[in-house]
């Protein structure tokens, strides 16, 4: 004589069981808890996937720790219309304030985006002395993606700034240009900064 067991689970049921389960048996190799929001099971991730972070069958994600990516750079010196190479007139930035994941290049000041996904800049550049325009543009791969104008001739220290969100795919560059004008001064208060704010 054979013997056949059907057992069938109810979700809610099942949920509540790996709830009360969860805290008290044993762990896994990240240490994960379930998270209650709102009576549904959350589990928090901390590994680091060899593959791009993504979502699976169960909506659960993956977030990997290596993928924080963000940099700030200043000028520590006056900034003198030789610091730029005729040809770019990329704006250099000396002083490195932060740089997680080492994606902003100091010798070229050029960020190099190490996956697709949409990224946050914003930079403050600011001209030293009255009587001058500049005109300052973020660009990706060699095209501008937002402006900034400063341009009272009677305003000795005045900022060109703006900020705004682009998507970048892996190995796109960005970086500032000196549009118009001739960038004198800026010392310690010019700034350039962006990071990731997901992968796409």
């Amino acid at each position: 004589m054979y013997f056949h067991w059907s057992v069938t689970f109810d979700l809610p049921i099942l949920l509540g069981v790996l709830l009360l389960w969860g805290p008290m048996g044993s762990r896994g190799q990240n240490d994960t808890e379930p998270i209650i929001l709102e009576g549904k099971c959350l589990v928090v991730c901390d590994s680091t996937p060899s593959a791009e972070p993504g979502g699976n069958a169960l909506g659960m994600s993956v977030r990997s720790g290596s993928g924080r990516v963000a940099f700030s750079a200043s000028r520590q010196t006056n900034h003198e219309p030789t610091d730029m190479s005729n040809r770019t007139m990329i704006i250099y930035f000396d002083n490195i304030l932060v740089n997680v994941g080492t994606h902003f290049d100091q010798e070229s000041s050029v960020f190099l985006a190490p996956r697709r996904g949409v990224y946050s800049f914003n930079f403050h550049v600011v001209k030293a002395y009255n009587r001058q325009t500049i005109q300052v543009s973020l660009m990706l791969n060699g095209w501008p993606m937002i402006s900034a104008f400063a341009g009272d001739q009677d305003v000795t220290r005045e900022a060109a700034t703006n900020a705004g969100l682009v998507i970048m795919e892996k190995g796109d560059k960005a970086y500032l240009r000196l549009e118009r004008g001739n960038l004198m001064g800026g010392w310690k208060y010019s700034t350039f900064s962006g990071f990731l704010v997901f992968p796409l």
